[in-house]
């Protein structure tokens, strides 16, 4: 390859690399931590913090202007300037020559288009958050504190259940995905960040959950039951509500994003929110309920839920059974309250409002405005009420956040010495000339290896890290390997120009035998080794082929700049004079 054409390949690896690890540098470096805080969060802890701001930010720019109706607006509300030109525009008004508070709030037509600025501010940034979070370069448990918990299959209790009928295969395979599909939902729910749930082997369920050091906690969310309930609806009390707050979300809900229940609810009701899922992945308020606290049949007595199609709508429809002790009570509820409204409670969100129309046994449908996604996920969610089969904690291990944040920095520290330490060898060993190009090519081997293991949303370890200063070295290896044939030929009379292309070749399979043969050792440690020994080999494999392409590609590249044929320009091998 020509000259020109190699250069264009390194810079396009280059500019590769520098897009990969942009997300990476962006989130650990450039985001605030206490939006990565909030949007490690679930979405429904997003949706609640987002409302809690907006809810702070109506009353701190109403008591502004009840102080000074010309005060400027403070900088952390300057961005509903473009907000309030929107709303101008929109509503036909004229735009002030200069922004106070008063011509801010003005801009508004009500409080409640005010709180959804504020609101959609807060969510748009905490989602872009999330979104860049799951691009970036992750760090493992033993980094950042967690706990890990291996469950196992308990195929006897199945069997025992499903008169002696024992899973195995594929059969064991779908139980357990479904069991993954109820837990990656059911902790998502108690606002766990990041969780990350996967199969081992044929009959186990690898959950490691970061940030989180609590067994019990962790045991309540795995091993526990949804709260899944069924309540009377006050009809016209949800309408007293949403008169009332419908219109001024601001009221609403307190700084931490909970509903504020008005005085004139009467004891023994409590209000809660009616959400549907928009286009972000979030629960929309779409209205407030008001319920009798008294639950009618809760989630203990669900045996089963699908989703099925109305034979005469065509719409999505979750059909679930009822044991025979919650079929007899709700037959006898529903009985009683033909016509009245009958809410879905799950974890304190309304799920469905159907209207009582006939006695109810022991199935039930539920039906609504639903989409085939909002009925998957209700049907799963009125799952988690139970595990297709169930799970037995076979270990559990914790790391503390102390003791991950120590970690980090041992890591770095292990990282940034081994990194300057070939650096000063390399230099006080062959020079300015070819140690500083032996040292450019280790720091493009060290971007390329984090970039592409940003890409891969790697997960970095303990173990990785250690492939990964591994590495560092070995590709240093291949540097003296050629630096030494080089110079074997300048001692043999060989020019410069000469010495370098011969060198380069004669190092060639050397290089790449050994480096072949340890790329090959990492792939079988991957394939076969405990998840601990992967990361280990996953980081080794990527640091070798890095370590090839700068080696052999862009230090010879390098060399050839540098080292004219006609000998005006040369690369010293040493800080000794030829």
């Amino acid at each position: 390859m020509k000259k020109t054409g190699r250069v264009l390949l390194v810079l396009l690896v280059i500019v590769v690399a520098a897009l990969l690890l942009s997300p990476t540098i962006r989130w650990y470096f450039f985001v605030p931590q206490t939006v990565k805080d909030a949007a490690a969060g679930s979405n429904e802890s997003i949706r609640d913090y987002a409302r809690g701001q907006a809810s702070r930010g109506v009353h701190a720019l109403t008591s502004l202007l009840r102080e000074d109706r010309n005060s400027e607006v403070p900088a952390e509300f300057e961005y509903l300037i473009g907000e309030a030109e929107g709303q101008i525009k929109e509503n036909g008004g004229e735009k002030p020559e200069d922004w106070t508070v008063y011509s801010l709030l003005s801009a508004f037509p009500t409080e409640s288009a005010l709180f959804e600025a504020i609101e959609s501010h807060y969510r748009d940034e905490l989602l872009d958050a999330k979104k860049l979070s799951g691009n970036v370069l992750q760090l493992g448990l033993d980094l950042r504190g967690g706990m890990s918990v291996v469950l196992e299959a308990d195929t006897e209790a199945y069997a025992e259940m499903h008169d002696g009928k024992v899973p195995e295969g594929g059969e064991l395979t779908a139980l357990l995905q479904d069991d993954i599909e109820i837990l990656t939902s059911r902790i998502d729910q108690f606002g766990v960040s990041e969780p990350d749930i996967r199969l081992q082997g044929s009959d186990q369920i690898v959950v490691e959950v970061p940030g989180e050091t609590d067994p019990e906690r962790v045991d309540s969310f795995l091993m526990g039951r949804g709260s899944l309930t069924f309540h009377l609806v006050d009809s016209a009390l949800t309408n007293r509500v949403n008169n009332d707050y419908l219109d001024n979300l601001s009221r609403a809900f307190d700084e931490h994003g909970e509903i504020i229940v008005p005085q004139y609810i009467p004891s023994g009701y409590i209000v809660a929110g009616y959400y549907t899922e928009d286009e972000y992945g979030i629960d929309e308020l779409q209205q407030f309920v008001v319920l009798d606290e008294n639950v009618v049949v809760d989630g203990i007595h669900l045996t089963s839920a699908r989703t099925d199609t109305d034979g005469r709508t065509g719409r999505p429809v979750v059909d679930f059974h009822l044991d025979s002790e919650g079929a007899e009570i709700f037959y006898d509820f529903t009985s009683r309250h033909i016509g009245d409204q009958l809410a879905v409670l799950m974890d304190g969100r309304v799920k469905s409002v159907a209207t009582i129309n006939d006695a109810i046994s022991g199935d039930v449908q539920l039906s609504g405005s639903f989409t085939d996604e909002e009925a998957r996920s209700l049907a799963v969610t009125l799952r988690t009420a139970s595990l297709p089969i169930a799970l037995t904690a076979v270990s559990e291990q914790g790391v503390g956040a102390t003791l991950g944040d120590d970690s980090v920095s041992v890591a770095m520290k292990a990282i940034a010495i081994g990194f300057m330490l070939v650096i000063i060898c390399m230099l006080a060993y062959y020079g300015l000339g070819a140690g500083l190009i032996a040292d450019a090519a280790l720091l493009l081997n060290l971007v390329m290896m984090v970039a592409v293991l940003s890409s891969l949303h790697f997960t970095l370890t303990l173990s990785s890290i250690a492939g990964l200063v591994l590495t560092l070295g070995m590709a240093i290896d291949a540097n003296v390997i050629i630096y030494e044939r080089i110079k074997e030929e300048m001692k043999a009379g060989m020019s410069n120009f000469d010495a370098v292309r011969i060198g380069f070749g004669r190092a060639f399979w050397t290089i790449m035998d050994s480096n072949v043969t340890t790329i090959i050792a990492a792939i079988v440690l991957s394939v076969f080794g405990s998840s601990t020994v992967k990361g280990f080999a996953n980081t080794l494999a990527i640091g070798v082929a890095c370590s090839l392409f700068t080696s052999l590609f862009v230090s010879h590249l390098l060399f050839d700049f540098f080292v004219t044929e006609d000998g005006r320009r040369c690369v010293k091998m040493s800080w000794r004079k030829r």
